[in-house]
C-alpha cells in the first residue's frame, strides 16, 4: 500500500448504516423465532470485517416497546461480543457531550469511558417501536446506554420547540457532523416543521468544511395529509439523509432536486408484514465519507428470509374458469397451487449456493376476487405448504374492490370489504380503522357514551402496548363523568338522560377537553397496572409526550399477541410489524358490541342503574403526572483497508458552539459540496477523480 492511498484512509469515514431491525419480532414462532437475530448478528458480524468506525442506526433497533429478557439479552450479548476489544478509535469528537446524550448520567460517548474498552461505537436514534414512554421518557435504548453498549442521541425533551444539536467528529482532515432526531408522532411533528419550531443548529466556524449527515425516523411515504414528513421540510445545508421507518429497501441515495441533499432509504433487516415493500431484497449500507465526498456500498443481507408475492386478479383470466360454471371454484383453486408453486420453486433457485439464507420463504399469493367470484377454504388449501413455507397459514389473502355507492342497511348484513379499500387497510393504524367504521355505519351502532377518538386510542393501547385495562378504564372515566354531569344537571327521566348524554357527547368532541380525558383515562389504566404488579410501572406521559404507531407496511395476522404492530410493523408499520392494522376485524367488533342491544329503553335503564350506583362505588385512586408544559453506488466487496493508529485521546475539548440555521439564510450553490459520481474500475479508491466544486 502506498503512503499517499495510507493517508487517504486516515481522512476517510467509515460507518455502517442499517435500520429497523426489530429485534425480537415473532420470537416465539417455532420457525421465524430467530429470524431478527440471526440478521442482527450478521449486520454487527459485517461492520467488525469491514472494520468500521461506527455503526449508525435509524430506529426500530426492538420491535417491542418493552422488549423480551430473551431480546434484551441477546441484543447485549452480540453487542459486547462485536462491539468490544482492543481496536483504537480513529476520530475525535468535538461537540458538547452533555448536549448530546442527555439521557443518560453518563453524558459522553461510550468509547472515551475509562472503565469500558469499545472497539466499535454504536450510535443509534429511537424508533416508534422502542420510543421513550412513561414519567421519565425512557426506552430500551436508555437501557443499553446505561450499560455503556450504545450511544443513545436524538432525544428531544420538548413538545414545543424542537433543536437538533449534532454530533461533531473528526477524523484526519475530515469532519462529519451526525444529526438525529428519534421518532416523533407525525402530525405533531409536520405542525412543528410548519410553525418554525424545528431548528437545527451548525457549528459557527467553517460551516462549509463540514459533511452533514442526518438520521430520521419518520413516514417519508404520504399516509394523510400532515401524516408523514416532506423532504422539503428539511434543511438545505444536509448532505445525506439516513431515513428510517419506511421498510422497503431503496438504500440507492436519491437526490431531492429542491433541497439538494441526497436521501437513502436502508429499509428494514427482517419482514415485519406481508406487504409488496418488504419483498425487496434486503441491504445495509457501507457509507465512505472524506471531506465533503461520499460512496455508499451496498452489502445484501444473507441471513434474511425469502419473501415472494405476487397479485391474482380473477377476472383477468375468465378464459380459465367463469363463475357459476361447474366446479369453477376448485378450478380456481388448482390455479392458485400452480402460482404459489411456481413463486416456492423461484425460491429454491434463488437460494441455491447460499447456506446462510434460511430453507423455508415466505409465500404471499393475493387474491383479488372480485367479479362474482367466490373463496374457498384457505385452511384446506394451506395444509399441502405446511412443511415448505414458513407462513403456512397466511399465504392466500382474498380481497375484493370497493364497490362504489355501497348502500349499507343493518350492522348484521354489514360487508366490511365495502366500507374499507382492501389495498388501503394495509396502511391504517387502528384508530383509523375505527374511525372509518364508525363513519359508514349506520345511526343504530353508533357509540353514545365514548367518542370515536377515544375507542381508536384505547384500542390502539390495548394492542400497541398491551394496556389491557385501557379500555374499561376509559369506559369507566366517561361513565363517571357522564353521570357526574347529569347529576350537576338536575336530569333524570329517560328521555332528558339520552338528550342531554348526546349533547354532553357532542359538546366535547374533537376539542382539547377530549384528548386531555383521554390522556387522563389512559393514565388511570397505567396506575392500576402498577398496582396490580404489572412489568413497566412507568405511566405514559400525556398524548403529547407518547409516540403512536407510525407504521407504513400491512398489518400481519402472524404478529403474536400482544405486541407492537408499521408496522405494519410495522410494529408496526407493523405491522406497520405488527400491531398497527393488526386486525381490521377490530372496529368490527366495537360495532358488534353496541349493536346488540336491545332497546333504547334498556340503554337508558342501563344508564339509570349505573347513575343510581355511583354514589355507592368507591373512588380508585388516580396517578396523575403534571408537566411543564455527488453519489456513488459500489456494490463490490472490495474495501479500503484501514491502518491502525494509537487510540484518539480521551474526551477532546469542546471547542466548537453553534449558530441557528434558517433554510432561507444560505443557498446550495455556495457550499462548494463535491460528490464523486465517478464510474471508474479503480473499486478500491470511491473518492478518485476530480470533484465538483459546486451543485447544479
Amino acid at each position: 500500500m502506498s503512503s499517499a492511498k495510507a493517508l487517504d484512509d486516515d481522512d476517510t469515514f467509515r460507518i455502517l448504516i442499517a435500520t429497523d431491525i426489530h429485534l425480537g419480532y415473532l420470537e416465539r414462532d417455532a420457525i421465524r423465532g430467530n429470524d431478527s437475530y440471526n440478521t442482527l448478528n450478521e449486520i454487527l458480524n459485517c461492520a467488525k470485517t469491514q472494520q468500521v468506525d461506527f455503526i449508525l442506526l435509524g430506529g426500530d433497533l426492538f420491535h417491542d416497546n418493552k422488549p423480551s429478557r430473551r431480546s434484551l439479552h441477546t441484543c447485549m450479548t452480540m453487542l459486547r461480543q462485536y462491539c468490544m476489544g482492543d481496536s483504537p478509535i480513529h476520530f475525535n469528537i468535538l461537540s458538547d457531550q452533555t448536549v448530546n446524550f442527555n439521557t443518560t448520567q453518563f453524558p459522553w460517548v461510550n468509547y472515551q469511558d475509562e472503565n469500558l474498552n469499545i472497539s466499535i461505537p454504536v450510535f443509534s436514534i429511537h424508533g416508534n417501536h422502542d420510543d421513550p414512554t412513561g414519567a421519565e421518557g425512557l426506552c430500551a435504548l436508555d437501557l443499553l446506554s446505561a450499560s455503556g453498549l450504545v450511544n443513545h442521541f436524538g432525544h428531544s425533551h420538548s413538545v414545543e420547540r424542537i433543536e437538533i444539536s449534532p454530533i461533531l467528529m473528526q477524523k484526519g482532515n475530515t469532519k462529519l457532523a451526525l444529526y438525529g432526531l428519534g421518532s416523533i408522532p407525525d402530525e405533531r411533528l409536520y405542525r412543528m416543521f410548519v410553525n418554525n419550531q424545528v431548528m437545527m443548529l451548525r457549528p459557527k466556524e467553517d460551516q462549509d468544511e463540514w459533511f452533514n449527515l442526518f438520521a430520521i425516523h419518520q413516514n417519508r411515504s404520504k399516509h394523510g395529509p400532515t401524516n408523514y414528513i416532506p423532504e422539503q421540510f428539511l434543511d438545505e445545508f444536509l448532505d445525506l439523509v439516513v431515513w428510517g421507518h419506511e421498510h422497503e429497501c431503496l438504500i440507492t441515495p436519491t437526490r431531492n432536486e429542491q433541497r439538494l441533499f441526497y436521501v437513502t432509504q436502508p429499509g428494514s433487516s427482517v419482514a415485519t408484514s406481508l406487504s409488496p415493500g418488504e419483498a425487496t431484497k434486503k441491504h445495509i449500507g457501507l457509507l465512505k465519507v472524506k471531506g465533503r465526498k461520499m460512496n455508499l456500498q451496498k452489502i445484501p443481507l444473507k441471513t434474511v428470509r425469502q419473501f415472494f408475492i405476487q397479485d391474482v386478479v380473477l377476472a383477468d383470466h375468465q378464459d380459465l374458469f367463469t363463475p357459476g360454471t361447474p366446479q369453477f371454484i376448485k378450478k380456481v383453486e388448482n390455479f392458485c397451487h400452480a402460482k404459489v408453486t411456481e413463486m416456492i420453486e423461484e425460491a429454491e433457485r434463488e437460494r441455491l449456493g447460499c447456506q446462510e439464507t434460511p430453507e423455508k420463504p415466505l409465500i404471499r399469493l393475493r387474491v383479488d376476487y372480485s367479479g362474482g367470484f367466490e373463496t374457498f377454504n384457505t385452511s384446506r388449501f394451506c395444509q399441502k405448504y405446511v412443511n415448505v413455507v414458513a407462513n403456512p397459514k397466511d399465504i392466500i389473502h382474498f380481497l375484493r374492490r370497493r364497490e362504489q355507492n355501497a348502500n349499507v342497511k343493518d350492522e348484521v348484513n354489514v360487508d366490511y370489504s365495502k366500507l374499507v379499500k382492501t389495498t388501503a387497510v394495509e396502511g391504517l393504524r387502528v384508530e383509523h380503522l375505527v374511525k372509518q367504521y364508525f363513519e359508514a355505519a349506520e345511526q343504530t351502532v353508533q357509540l353514545s357514551l365514548l367518542s370515536e377518538q377515544g375507542m381508536g386510542k384505547a384500542i390502539q393501547e390495548f394492542v400497541d402496548k398491551d394496556e389491557k385495562e385501557a379500555i374499561e378504564e376509559l369506559i369507566n372515566y366517561q361513565l363517571e363523568k357522564t353521570q357526574r354531569h347529569l347529576q350537576a344537571r338536575g336530569v333524570t327521566t329517560e328521555q332528558d338522560i339520552d338528550t342531554e348524554i348526546q349533547r354532553f357527547r357532542d359538546s366535547k368532541k374533537n376539542t382539547a377537553e377530549e384528548e386531555k380525558e383521554i390522556s387522563e383515562a389512559m393514565n388511570r389504566a397505567k396506575a392500576i397496572r402498577v398496582e396490580r404488579g404489572g412489568i413497566g410501572g412507568d405511566m405514559d406521559i400525556p398524548d403529547d409526550f407518547a409516540d403512536v404507531n407510525m407504521d407504513s407496511d400491512e398489518g400481519s395476522n402472524l404478529s403474536p399477541p400482544p405486541t407492537r404492530g408499521r408496522g405494519r410493523g410495522g410494529r408496526g408499520r407493523g405491522g406497520r410489524g405488527r400491531g398497527q392494522g393488526a386486525t381490521a376485524t377490530e372496529p368490527k367488533s366495537a360495532g358488534r358490541g353496541r349493536s346488540q342491544r336491545s332497546s333504547g329503553t334498556a340503554q337508558s335503564r342501563s344508564i339509570i342503574h349505573a347513575f343510581q350506583a355511583a354514589s355507592q362505588r368507591s373512588s380508585r385512586a388516580r396517578a396523575t403526572t403534571s408537566y411543564v408544559d455527488e453519489v456513488t453506488i459500489d456494490d463490490s466487496d472490495e474495501d479500503v483497508p484501514v491502518s491502525k493508529s494509537t487510540r484518539a485521546p480521551p474526551r477532546a475539548a469542546s471547542s466548537s458552539s453553534f449558530n441557528k440555521y434558517s433554510s432561507q439564510s444560505q443557498s446550495q450553490s455556495s457550499r462548494g459540496v463535491a460528490f464523486d459520481d465517478s464510474d471508474g474500475d479503480d473499486e478500491d479508491n470511491p473518492f478518485k477523480g476530480p470533484g465538483r466544486t459546486s451543485r447544479r
